[in-house]
């Protein structure tokens, strides 16, 4: 945990680092919840409270500037988990807990275990701890509608408060507050967050938790529209209008993510393939990735490479719900183009490659290992046979065999199935000297195997959990590509913005999900260059309920408190826009205020559009660059056929 989801997301400080390693998370959960200890989510516990996601409790205490001697004031005890952390780092905890019972059972758990720098008082967090004021620093772990005064009080000169705050609990900003010699106060804001509310006297009234919303500050009609205007860089055709000054801004970043406001519209596949076809061509990209699974690109991988089939598992690519997503006309034609390049290319190295990077294709990729195995190991594929077997009487509902599990009528398989895939990694030499390209793709089907066995069993204790492996699964198959490409290798991410964008920027790090952009950015830093997409109307393949049909549903018209109307009230009907250093500086300032964000995936509800489709987001801390059309169209779906029969016309693997 420490290494992955501390340390490679940008927490430098190595006291935190040695107190996360030092203190088990797994001590202050209930029994049914340690498995999970040391996953990046919150957890809940007692009195509808929860223990805090680890990095949002790293970020906090790292802002805290801590040395070692000071004396910490912790507001929010919870399960007592932060307050132990900051107790293996500082000289004495003073820790305050509104609720009797959390406060109790926090107080023995510490004593417990052996934590006797930290005392605990049952009362009012917003009031502080008076009796032993002042405090070198102060955490608070809920948000307030402004900085309490009684804790401003208690800080001593030179002391950092970390506090979040904002109007209502999808729009906190965690706060830092250091009170200088003379009692000055000086204020930075660090990050999104979203907090429990801060009850108490000087923060929100216990009857209104549930509705925390401050008055509205009023927002201009016309200035920023305008500003965007000037900042924007008008888009006359996706096929042929000039986007070398893109391409620039690109520079020499090893992966470029290219995002999506909805799975189902036209001039964002467009865009993401012309884009793409660029940096190939000119920038010597090596492969595309894209949201969709492993073994169904490498059939179009196969396609575009010029090659049979690599596995002789029969299956029909494409065929899951959402169909319309990758089978579809944009694709085909992207896939026709790729295939054209690569053939002309002489030196196969040159070649640009087609993956995919989700996790759905459990049993498929389990057919495909069995049938690599089969080929170049009898005895071995006899042992995965047996291995992947508990599995089998989940074929046709993988989410049934998580509830078995979770329940305990059924086993899990997951040491079976990690071990497949360490037998077949440790016999990596052997195999690769066969034949490497294939063990390659029979050892990402593996690893996918073993993924997704673990997803369908997250995915019973809440999105942030199930969120944060298929993410966590997407970037490791994304190094794996890198690795697999070599030292210089270059790629291209096809994903939805929700993906693509840093999720540390809106208010999914909240709910304590991570995903594949903020990864690559705290593995690359500025060679990941992320592009998100948006749009304001128009038309849009989509299902209205998962596993329904598509249909091609109208877009309404963007939210008027969105960053989507700020872009359709600046006039122009398609352009870029730089974000991470814009010719004017003035335009990332003025969108750097959180503002709605709207994401459409293959589901679309426009009746609740605002409560199922929108969320708080920084446009500019999400992407460097947004790719805009006013008005689009939804893609052209492609029908579904039966598998590649022998002599194959060119327009395999979709078949049409």
């Amino acid at each position: 945990m420490v290494r992955r989801q501390l340390a490679a997301r940008g927490i430098r400080d190595r006291k935190v680092l040695d107190a996360f390693r030092y203190v088990a998370r797994e001590a202050f959960l209930p029994d049914d919840l340690k498995e999970f200890a040391y996953r990046d989510n919150p957890l809940p516990i007692a009195d509808g409270q929860t223990i805090s996601q680890p990095y949002i409790v790293a970020v906090t205490v790292e802002a805290l500037q801590l040395k070692g001697h000071e004396r910490v004031l912790e507001i929010g005890t919870g399960s007592g988990y932060a307050a132990a952390i900051l107790a293996a780092i500082v000289k004495q905890v003073f820790t305050v807990e509104r609720h009797a019972s959390l406060a109790e059972t926090a107080r023995a758990r510490l004593q417990r275990l052996g934590y006797a720098n930290v005392q605990v008082l049952h009362g009012d967090g917003t009031l502080g701890w008076p009796e032993h004021a002042p405090y070198d620093a102060i955490a608070v772990a809920a948000g307030g509608p402004e900085v309490p005064k009684a804790l401003v009080q208690q800080l001593a000169p030179g002391g950092r408060l970390v506090i979040p705050v904002g109007p209502d609990e999808a729009s906190q900003v965690l706060l830092r507050v250091t009170k200088g010699p003379t009692g000055e106060l000086h204020t930075e804001e660090l990050m999104g967050v979203r907090f429990v509310p801060l009850i108490g006297e000087q923060g929100w009234p216990e009857e209104e938790q549930q509705v925390l919303r401050a008055p509205a500050r009023p927002q201009g009609t016309g200035a920023l529209p305008r500003l965007v205007r000037e900042a924007a860089e008008p888009i006359a055709s996706i096929d042929h209008g000039s986007i070398d000054a893109l391409l620039e801004r690109i520079g020499d970043a090893k992966v470029v993510l290219l995002g999506e406001a909805t799975h189902g519209t036209s001039e964002f596949y467009r865009m993401r393939a012309r884009i793409t076809r660029e940096l190939i061509e000119k920038r010597g990209f090596n492969f595309v990735a894209v949201e969709a699974d492993w073994p169904d690109a490498s059939r179009i991988d196969d396609h575009v490479l010029g090659d049979p089939p690599r596995s002789k598992a029969q299956f029909t690519p494409f065929t899951r719900f959402p169909t319309w997503m990758w089978r579809n006309r944009e694709v085909d034609d992207f896939a026709g183009w790729l295939r054209v390049h690569n053939l002309a290319q002489r030196d196969r190295s040159r070649r640009a490659g087609f993956h995919g990077l989700d996790l759905y294709s459990l049993f498929t990729s389990i057919a495909v290992v069995l049938s690599y195995l089969d080929e170049i190991d009898p005895q071995a594929a006899r042992s995965a046979r047996a291995r992947y077997g508990l599995l089998t009487p989940w074929q046709q509902d993988p989410a049934a065999y998580g509830a078995a599990v979770l329940s305990g009528r059924y086993a899990s398989a997951e040491t079976h199935v990690v071990a497949m895939l360490r037998e077949l990694l440790e016999r990596r030499l052997e195999y690769t000297t066969r034949d490497g390209e294939r063990f390659f793709d029979a050892a990402q089907n593996a690893r996918l195997v073993a993924n997704a066995e673990r997803y369908y069993r997250a995915m019973y204790y809440g999105s942030a959990a199930s969120w944060n492996l298929r993410d966590a699964h997407m970037f490791d198959t994304l190094q794996a590509l890198l690795a697999f490409y070599g030292p210089d290798a270059r790629g291209v991410v096809w994903e939805h913005n929700s993906h693509i964008g840093n999720s540390a920027a809106t208010e999914m790090s909240a709910r304590g999900e991570v995903n594949i952009g903020e990864l690559c950015r705290g593995a690359l830093g500025h060679r990941a260059y992320a592009i998100g997409f948006g749009t304001d109307h128009g038309t849009v393949a989509a299902a209205s309920d998962w596993d329904a049909p598509m249909q091609v549903m109208q877009v309404r018209p963007s939210h008027p408190q969105s960053y989507e109307r700020v872009f359709h009230d600046g006039g122009l009907p398609a352009f870029t826009l730089h974000l991470r250093e814009p010719r004017r500086r003035a335009v990332r300032d003025e969108l750097f205020a959180r503002r709605l964000e709207r994401a459409i995936g293959v589901v679309y509800r426009p009746d609740t559009e605002l409560q199922s489709h929108y969320f708080q987001a920084c446009l500019p801390r999400q992407f460097d660059e947004l790719v805009w059309f006013d008005e689009t169209r939804a893609v052209e779906p492609l029908p579904v056929r039966a598998p590649r029969p022998a002599g194959v016309p060119d327009t395999w693997p979709f078949g049409v």
